[in-house]
């Protein structure tokens, strides 16, 4: 029994789950839930805090999600975290940059230079459409590229493109309505949309063209055309990783190919800069996002303008160009290094994705294994990684998962893939073993 239940605040905007996941999360950094620690069942916990089990599986399993707790068939869930631990583990869990490219020693300096000259109106309360310099930067870089209208459109500043997600849900759903997806689909879509979702469907239509999270997929030309002539009510292009690309040519937003008038772009600056600010942005019909800024409002009154205020510093003053260089010239080297080396140590019969860019790629192993079984041997060889289960809507990619490898470095990368080598080896083994038919009983 956890010696500390999460306190829930039912009038608060953020949902349960969350709420719960985050009390959870914290009593694990704090050391209260020590590691190896037992957690109740999701039955036993729901009903001791009166909640639907449904809240309880999906605190698990974004706790799962960022490696904090782990589940084992027929045991239970169980805490995965010692101080330290996570910078010892290689983990090709989450979908982030590398911290070892951040330019500290400028961002130090651009925070002192902005505290001089703007620190009275930065720290006083700003618009909840954001900070006013930047938005005005957005929009001249949005106008320049095609995707912005002056007369038309409109430009809201976000805490990154997870509360834009929810913001969408809060605003623009209507009653009865589902999202339409694409599968494998991310988790932090699949969990703001809890319930709502489809894989098919002419209402409000989620999209990422451009290195696709887990799989990597880039969308064609072709495709984005038919895409931005689709009857789909609404058009929610994410778009947070098309400028991380390693190779190949650069192709449009889905916005600009003449679908603005039913098309909402969400961008961030947290793929490509620094996540811990949390900036995003989306940019839609004025009407539209008049909504989701009311409904921002009364979530947050407005967004952290300091943030907003070195952001916009930061790519003013050239920093972001160079920074984004450094990050392409790493990157590429990193998905080099992911895809030779996984190439060399899957087992046959083993698939797996080739991006031209982003964080992430998609493997799926021979018919048989499971990823998510798997996984805590993984972890017991110094490894993470994400199970394709927790990208399934339909399905549940028991034989896929996701490798995130742009915030390792190259010999880190291939490392971990040559210790998860023999674990994949052996559960092909056995799914083949599995698939082979029983022997014919002697007739005596």
């Amino acid at each position: 029994m956890l010696s500390q239940v999460p306190i829930i605040d039912s009038q608060s905007e953020i949902p349960v789950y969350r709420q719960l996941y985050i009390g959870l999360r914290d009593g694990i950094l704090a050391g209260v839930l020590r590691d190896g620690e037992r957690l109740p069942p999701t039955r036993e916990l729901a009903q001791l805090m009166g909640l639907n089990r449904a809240t309880v599986s999906a605190a698990y399993a974004l706790l799962e999600e960022e490696g904090l707790i782990s589940g084992q068939v027929g045991r239970g869930s169980f805490v995965h975290y010692r101080s330290g631990a996570l910078s010892q583990e290689i983990s090709f869990a989450t979908s982030r940059p590398a911290e070892e490219l951040f330019p500290l020693e400028e961002v130090r300096a651009l925070t002192t230079e902005v505290m001089r000259q703007s620190a009275t109106a930065i720290l006083q309360l700003g618009s909840p459409f954001g900070y006013e310099p930047l938005r005005q930067y957005l929009m001249e870089q949005a106008t320049a590229e095609g995707v912005f209208d002056p007369e038309e459109d409109d430009l809201l500043i976000t805490s990154g493109c997870q509360q834009a997600l929810d913001l969408i849900h809060k605003a623009l759903m209507e009653p009865g309505e589902t999202a339409v997806v694409e599968e494998p689909v991310y988790p932090g879509l699949k969990h703001a949309f809890e319930g709502r979702l489809s894989l098919s469907g002419t209402g409000i239509k989620f999209v990422t063209p451009s290195f696709r999270n887990p799989t990597g997929y880039t969308m064609t030309m072709a495709e984005r055309h038919q895409l931005a002539q689709g009857r789909e009510r609404l058009l929610v292009e994410i778009d947070i990783y098309s400028r991380l690309r390693y190779a190949g040519e650069p192709l449009p937003a889905v916005r600009g190919l003449g679908c603005q008038h039913r098309c909402l772009l969400l961008r961030s600056f947290s793929k490509i800069a620094f996540p811990g600010l949390r900036v995003g942005w989306l940019i839609g019909p004025r009407p539209l996002v008049a909504k989701l800024a009311a409904a921002k409002q009364w979530t947050d009154l407005h967004s952290d303008q300091l943030s907003q205020a070195i952001l916009l510093e930061f790519a003013r003053t050239g920093g972001l160009d160079r920074h984004l260089a450094r990050v392409l010239t790493a990157g590429r080297e990193r998905l080099r290094v992911t895809l030779e080396t996984l190439a060399a140590v899957l087992p046959p019969g083993s698939l797996f994705t080739r991006p031209e860019g982003g964080m992430n790629l998609w493997v799926t192993l021979p018919e048989g294994c499971d990823a998510a079984a798997l996984l805590e041997k993984a972890r017991r060889a110094g490894v993470s990684y994400l199970p394709g289960r927790y990208f399934g809507l339909s399905s549940g990619f028991n034989a896929s998962l996701r490798l995130s490898f742009a915030g390792l470095s190259p010999g880190r990368i291939a490392e971990g893939l040559r210790r998860l080598e023999p674990l994949f080896s052996e559960e092909a083994r056995i799914a083949a073993r599995m698939k082979e038919p029983a022997p014919e009983m002697a007739m005596v």
